[in-house]
């Protein structure tokens, strides 16, 4: 089994998701006692979101590339990054270690294709929706992409760091998001993706008009697969 290395802590909530999703794959595939090779590198996530809100890319880049390179000095076969918005800088950190970067879009893209989705609606960070890094990358797997409107983009950023970052899940912000979701649907979109990896704490399937993908689980996944590639049959 390979070593999964986990950047986590953007935020600690969803790193907690990530780490009981990759486990429980590897145990249901494996059965009996097994759970996943992991190591997860936490970062502070305050230092994390004043290179966000100053835009200094570079900075954070540096911290999340300290972080990869520390997880492969660990022992990590495989580097993570537990957040959509921090692929801005997953350049930084591919190219601080020598063990492959999972990026989590190209997760989402792979199972957007499989599941025969051609147009995604994307709601996550401000970031993931108005810039183009996350889109382009979807656009590798032949995915399209819709978003909300600029005020609405402001809204679901607003819930994001607020109150999701933060352990708030409050129903009158899930009304909004599904209203969101209404739109997207309107715009062409045949699903969405959560593309930030705490809503899923706020929206779930049964809220939604369209199938959702959630990011977090989808690339969780993806990291169990190869973590367990060529373990007992595993393809």
């Amino acid at each position: 089994m390979r070593t999964i290395g986990l950047i986590g802590g953007m935020s600690w909530y969803s790193s907690a998701e990530y780490y009981k999703a990759i486990n429980a794959e590897v145990q249901r595939r494996l059965g009996g006692h097994h759970s996943a090779k992991l190591i997860l590198y936490s970062v502070d996530f305050d230092e994390i979101r004043a290179c966000q809100l100053a835009e200094d890319w570079a900075g954070a880049g540096r911290l999340l590339a300290d972080a990869g390179r520390r997880l492969e000095r660990a022992g990590a076969d495989v580097v993570l990054i537990g957040t959509n918005l921090m692929h801005k800088v997953a350049d930084d950190v591919e190219a601080a270690v020598d063990v492959p970067l999972l990026h989590i879009a190209d997760a989402v893209g792979e199972a957007a294709a499989t599941a025969g989705h051609r147009t995604l609606g994307v709601i996550g960070s401000r970031w993931v929706m108005a810039e183009p890094f996350y889109a382009d990358r979807l656009a590798r797997h032949g995915i399209g992409t819709v978003v909300p409107s600029e005020a609405d983009q402001e809204m679901v950023d607003r819930v994001v760091f607020d109150e999701l970052t933060r352990g708030i899940v409050s129903d009158g912000s899930r009304t909004e998001y599904v209203r969101v979701l209404e739109e997207l649907r309107a715009k062409g979109a045949d699903a969405v993706v959560l593309a930030c990896t705490e809503i899923e704490l706020l929206v779930k399937p049964s809220d939604s008009p369209l199938p959702l993908i959630d990011s977090m689980r989808t690339h969780a996944l993806r990291a169990a697969d190869l973590a367990l590639a060529g373990v007992g049959g595993q393809a």
